[in-house]
């Protein structure tokens, strides 16, 4: 979503969007949800977060605690 690169879908991160309005990693890539892919570069996880593309795809404004676990999240991928 961020470096708009095409990849197969197991090499990339899913972010979703829950009925409940929560954002976090899907993991296993099944949750139920709205959902936004991320390659697993730390750069496009920035782009993604600071550039407002993750919560344009998503449709939802990020709460600073959602921001701060996604960064962290996309920090930790090294």
């Amino acid at each position: 979503m961020a470096c708009r690169k095409v990849k197969a879908k197991r090499e990339l991160i899913r972010v979703v969007r829950t009925y409940n309005g929560d954002v976090e990693v899907d993991t296993s890539g099944k949750k139920a949800g709205r959902g936004a892919y991320l390659c697993r570069a730390p750069e496009c996880w920035e782009v993604g977060l600071k550039g407002g593309r993750l919560e344009y795809a998503l449709r939802v404004s990020l709460t600073q605690d959602n921001r701060e676990q996604l960064a962290r999240y996309g920090k930790d991928l090294l």
